[in-house]
């Protein structure tokens, strides 16, 4: 049985377009294999079915493998640690001092937080600019920015 080119065109463009319905970002791999068989197919008229489908299941395994091991490299998630937050200024909201706890508000959520209990080694009065230099558990540990 001879299978025409554009069928596996149709075929792999029909593949990808159902990844836009279903976002699995698996059956991609499979309508870019396709599309390279039809390429092929059209390059290679006489290719029998049997090698087309081969060399579909070759490209797509090969396409997939390559998603999974070189282009997709897993970034480490480094926006929840507190290193990342070190020198963060935010807004005194409460008086802190060596022996009271203060509260500071960030502009933008600090490990999940907008607004944190804060230390600090002297007193700044409310209503200062504070900067991180620790933290410690659920506290910040700030002084005057």
């Amino acid at each position: 049985m001879e299978m025409q080119w554009w069928i596996w065109l149709v075929f792999g463009f029909g593949l990808i377009v159902l990844e836009l319905v279903l976002p699995t970002f698996f059956i991609l791999w499979f309508g870019i294999g396709a599309v390279l068989v039809s390429i092929i197919a059209y390059l290679a008229p006489n290719l029998q079915l049997d090698m087309q489908v081969l060399l579909w299941v070759v490209f797509s395994s090969i396409t997939t493998l390559l998603w999974f091991k070189v282009f997709r490299k897993k970034k480490p998630d480094t926006r929840w640690t507190a290193d990342n937050v070190i020198g963060e200024v935010g807004l005194l909201t409460a008086t802190v001092s060596e022996f009271n706890k203060g509260r500071v508000r960030f502009q933008k959520p600090i490990l999940g937080n907008e607004e944190w209990i804060c230390v600090a080694d002297a007193e700044i009065p409310s209503g200062e600019r504070v900067r991180i230099t620790a933290i410690e558990g659920n506290t910040a540990r700030v002084t005057r920015a």
